[in-house]
């Protein structure tokens, strides 16, 4: 049996399976070519009818996948302009229709309201709990779901492309952001109503979709015992933090949990590392450093 793995696999998910699939999918490739038992866990839920760039945390980065939830995503969408569902998406039936078609100026111009700091009321087909349950279970069994606005941030947003009644547009958002609620209210802020058609995720925290692997190639990968080489380092997806250079004394005595003192770097969430290897996620605050989150990675002193 191999060893346990850890670090990220960034998967390309495709349309229609659900980011919980997605998990079970690597998990079922894991057990099928003799990887040793391994945690597996995703960085960020990705909605069945949405694409592309799915973090999967394995071993020692699941650790880390809540700091995934909380990153800043970038997706590529196109809305079909005239047509509305109730999902907001291609899945649901239509629940309002309009004549009116905008054109590329107008696309363009509306934007800016879109940028920056936003309220927007998430889709009654979410996953969001209304006491205790799910508002997309509320909603199939026809009860009324109201959702309260939320802020959310939309760090940049541009027009990629106009052709016919559909808009291709690009959208940098904070975590939170639901992309068929931004189109909703972008079809409306134009006096018109529209749905998502297509949706893709090109990034997702440091992650990008040029690192992201199909299924397919996973499962080959894995039949040649080369999934290693597919495997992102549990550090990646920590891109914005700064290292913290341990010796063997002190990374024992972080291992076990102690606080280190007189620490003359300036205040501040560290990766902590012996050598190459990650030894914990540290907070400094005034010159000692408690350990955030340990973790148990082979060569690390012992």
């Amino acid at each position: 049996m191999s060893r346990p793995l850890s670090g990220w696999l960034i998967l390309d998910k495709p349309r229609g399976m659900g980011s919980t699939q997605g998990v079970s999918a690597v998990k079922r490739v894991l057990r099928q070519n003799g990887y040793a038992k391994t945690k597996v866990g995703h960085g960020g839920t990705l909605d069945p009818l949405a694409e592309g760039v799915l973090p999967i945390a394995l071993g020692e980065a699941t650790k880390l996948a809540g700091r995934m939830l909380d990153a800043s995503k970038i997706y590529e969408f196109t809305v079909q302009f005239g047509r509305e569902t109730d999902t907001l998406d291609t899945e649901g039936p239509v629940i309002a229709t309009s004549n009116v078609r905008p054109m590329l100026a107008e696309v363009e111009a509306v934007l800016p309201r879109f940028t920056g700091a936003i309220e927007q009321v998430p889709p009654v087909y979410s996953a969001l709990k209304v006491d205790g349950q799910r508002a997309y279970d509320l909603a199939r069994a026809g009860e009324v779901v109201e959702l309260q606005s939320r802020s959310v941030t939309i760090h940049s947003l541009t027009l990629a492309e106009m052709a016919g009644e559909e808009a291709t547009l690009v959208a940098h958002v904070s975590k939170g952001t639901y992309i068929r609620s931004l189109a909703r209210d972008i079809a409306h802020a134009l006096g018109t109503c529209g749905h998502v058609t297509f949706l893709r995720r090109t990034k997702a925290g440091p992650f990008t979709q040029e690192q992201a692997i199909s299924l397919d190639n996973l499962e080959e990968a894995a039949k040649r015992a080369s999934l290693e080489y597919l495997l992102l380092p549990l550090e990646a997806g920590l891109d914005d933090i700064p290292a913290l250079t341990l010796d063997q004394t002190s990374a024992q005595a972080v291992r076990q949990g102690r606080v280190l003192s007189g620490m003359p770097q300036s205040s501040g969430l560290y990766l902590a590392k012996l050598g190459a290897v990650p030894v914990a996620l540290m907070e400094i605050s005034d010159g000692t450093a408690t350990v955030v989150r340990g973790f148990n990675l082979p060569d690390v002193a012992e």
